[in-house]
């Protein structure tokens, strides 16, 4: 049987569409200001990161509902510089944790994005609390016709609600929605609904010193280097 045509692309946001490392390791270097010089900048966001994820697997275990995602990088935060002996005051770990809300896109997100809105309707789908992706897609210019994110479904990504929700609001079945990521749980929880996946290596996610998984599969619909790349495969 026929596919059903691609008519829009959900997209992951904080990884797939924006810098977040080098992003957070320039606000963390201009934030210390110095006064930490023997900081691994790098290895410290990267922790963060980590412990970001595992708060919301630890929250999902314990069916504990929606939490703020600003709430968890910052309780995050706290606990990788006590680690580390890191001093920083409550205001410079606030004004840290925001930085997760100004990330900077990737160099192909914008022009790619507009060549693909031109045959596809574009919608986030990001674990990042609902106001955090409207600043990012504002500040960053990412021409988005919608935003969803976990929160309106009141569960994170991987659980099925969430990806449920953005099809309801699209109005469009499974097979016509395609979500785009960088992460590879994404794309697999996506799949096991229907929709259709495409996957786009970001070798920087994680810093030149990351372990990014970047590698090509078969089980994906498509695999793009960017988004330009992905423009080009789906004929835009």
């Amino acid at each position: 049987m026929m596919k059903a045509v691609v008519k829009a692309l959900l997209f992951d946001v904080q990884g797939t569409a924006t810098d977040f490392h080098s992003t957070v390791c320039e606000q963390a270097r201009r934030i210390s200001a110095g006064r930490h010089p023997e900081a691994d900048w790098p290895e410290l966001v990267r922790r963060w990161r980590a412990g970001y994820f595992a708060t919301l697997a630890g929250a999902e275990r314990r069916g504990a509902g929606w939490v703020s995602v600003h709430s968890v990088y910052r309780r995050a935060l706290d606990a990788v510089l006590d680690e580390r002996g890191i001093t920083l005051s409550g205001a410079e770990r606030d004004e840290l944790t925001l930085a997760w809300q100004r990330l900077e896109p990737w160099p192909d997100a914008v022009p790619g994005l507009t060549r693909l809105r031109a045959a596809h309707t574009l919608a986030t789908l990001s674990n990042a609390d609902v106001s955090a992706v409207i600043g990012i897609c504002k500040r960053a210019g990412l021409p988005f016709d919608a935003i969803f994110a976990a929160e309106m479904a009141g569960a994170f990504k991987p659980d099925p609600a969430v990806y449920r929700m953005a099809a309801t609001y699209l109005g469009l079945d499974a097979g016509e929605i395609m979500m785009v990521a960088s992460h590879k749980y994404d794309l697999r929880a996506a799949a096991g609904l229907g929709f259709r996946t495409a996957f786009v290596a970001r070798p920087l996610e994680l810093g030149a010193d990351g372990d990014a998984d970047v590698t090509y599969s078969d089980e994906f619909d498509v695999n793009a280097s960017d988004f330009l790349d992905l423009a080009t495969q789906l004929g835009c």
